[in-house]
């Protein structure tokens, strides 16, 4: 490497603790989450958070969208929402004799798809049609979204009554699924001790999110995000490594417990968050121990379990540390590539 050029894991890094440094300011205690925020945004994908109410789900959403300046709107998804009511309409415009688009709240940067589960499929492929193809169709015509188009999707994991589970189809779609717990004991004292002393109008005005037309007024720049995607493409990834991901896709294919296991998109997602694992670690090149440590947020929600399994919340991550424990891993340690200054 050209001592003049960075190295594609620190420009990478420095974006991303850029943006977790931010979102800090505002949320406590979700460091990782944060980082896997900015890095989903970096690769190209949506996620889906889990967690029970109150620990800050919406304002981690807000305060990343502040932190790269980039537009935001929140969509609280109840069962009588529309798909026009996320989409938009066409109205008519007496003044000029003519139809004219009024969007909806799915053309922005970041969109927070609050309460996922609590609007029925009809909306959902609404969703999931912007999720992958980054455009929406309004009275059949499609109009395209942004490049940086990203969604940050919440449920709730406890309540279930008046909820839509999302298809298979949907979930494949989120590349990570997070779950936000509690924060740990100091920083929930840290929490408590500084939000008590604070004006509450104030600190609504200090944390709201970007209007979805308001740019360039973030930590982090779009033009750096996209940047650091054609960065993480350089990032190494070996033949043996790929045929490590392979072989943890087709072994949840054959599990005994698993309906369905992780589909080619899956695999593809799991090898490229390796990538953003390598690079968040410092390094040029992927190792397996990067594939093991980003296995649980990219395919724990991909997996479907038989009817006559009884499913915990843990019953996803045991069977891949199940799975992890017995395919064999490659011995690629010793013939990485050496990092060049």
């Amino acid at each position: 490497m050209n001592a003049s050029q960075e190295s594609p894991s620190l420009a990478i890094q420095a974006i991303v603790e850029r943006v977790t440094a931010r979102i800090g300011e505002d949320v406590f205690g979700q460091q990782e989450t944060s980082k896997l925020l900015a890095g989903a945004l970096i690769l190209g994908g949506h996620v889906l958070l889990e967690g029970p109410p109150g620990v800050a789900k919406t304002l981690l959403a807000k305060s990343f969208a502040r932190s790269l300046g980039l537009g935001f709107n929140r969509i609280q998804f109840t069962p009588d929402l529309m798909p026009s009511d996320i989409t938009g309409v066409y109205i008519f415009d007496q003044a000029h004799a003519s139809f004219r688009l009024s969007p909806g709240p799915l053309f922005a940067d970041v969109v927070l798809a609050d309460e996922i589960n609590r609007t029925p499929p009809k909306t959902q492929s609404a969703l999931l049609e912007a999720m992958q193809e980054h455009f929406v169709t309004i009275d059949g015509k499609r109009h395209p979204l942004g490049d940086l188009f990203f969604v940050i999707a919440t449920q709730n994991p406890i309540e279930h009554e008046g909820t839509y589970p999302l298809p298979e189809a949907q979930l494949d779609r989120f590349l990570f699924k997070l779950n936000v717990g509690y924060p740990g004991v100091e920083h929930e004292v840290a929490m408590i001790h500084s939000l008590s002393a604070l004006d509450p109008i104030l600190e609504h005005s200090r944390t709201q999110a970007p209007d979805s037309k308001e740019t360039g007024h973030g930590t982090v720049s779009g033009d750096e995000i996209r940047t650091a995607r054609a960065l993480l493409r350089e990032i190494r990834l070996e033949h043996s490594i790929a045929q490590y991901v392979q072989r943890i896709a087709a072994a949840t294919r054959e599990h005994g417990d698993l309906l369905l296991g992780i589909s080619p998109r899956a695999a593809l997602a799991l090898a490229l968050a390796a990538k953003l694992h390598a690079a968040l670690d410092g390094r040029n090149y992927a190792l397996p121990d990067d594939v093991k440590a980003m296995c649980e947020v990219t395919l724990s929600h991909r997996l479907v379990f038989r009817p006559e399994v009884l499913e915990t919340p843990d019953q996803a991550r045991m069977v891949l540390t199940e799975l992890l424990a017995r395919i064999p891993v490659p011995n690629v340690a010793a013939a990485a590539p050496a990092e060049i200054d």
